[in-house]
């Protein structure tokens, strides 16, 4: 008696589970039937004219004939230096200016640490000697550490 009553539902459910499985409902996409748009990428795209590109790769040749040359891209450089500063001894002049962080002080894209407090404030154009230690952790998320060794003001 029990088996019928549990085998009803169960039935039941999954046939509504595979209905809502097959995603063809209406007979259309249902993506579009939301509003989206189906987006199609062709696999061997042709050229155009606005891509000189390749025009010049899809440039036919006849038999005996040499392919015309195919201009190559250069890549474009990353922003910043491609290479971390030397470590060592470094002397740096120009005007401080103040980090995003409490206390932070820059001079050239260097982060100032240590130094003069009185002659190092923002604002103020300076001469500083020190060393560049890049792998320094610090609090204020911008500039290469530069441990300062002297500061003084300049003009």
């Amino acid at each position: 008696m029990r088996s019928p009553w549990l085998a009803t539902p169960a039935l039941a459910v999954c046939l509504a589970l595979s209905a809502c499985g097959s995603g063809q409902g209406a007979g259309e996409d249902p993506l579009t039937e939301m509003g989206a748009t189906p987006v199609t990428t062709p696999t061997d795209p042709e050229p155009t004219a606005a891509d000189p590109e390749s025009s010049a790769l899809a440039a036919p040749t006849t038999p005996g004939s040499t392919p015309a040359s195919v201009p190559t891209r250069t890549p474009k450089e990353p922003a910043g230096p491609s290479k971390p500063p030397p470590v060592g001894a470094a002397t740096l002049t120009g005007t401080v200016q103040a980090g995003v962080e409490s206390g932070c002080l820059l001079l050239d894209g260097y982060l100032l640490v240590g130094g003069p407090p009185a002659v190092l404030t923002p604002g103020a154009s300076v001469l500083v000697t020190g060393k560049i230690q890049p792998d320094l952790v610090t609090i204020c998320q911008q500039g290469i550490p530069f441990l300062v060794e002297t500061a003084s003001r300049q003009g």
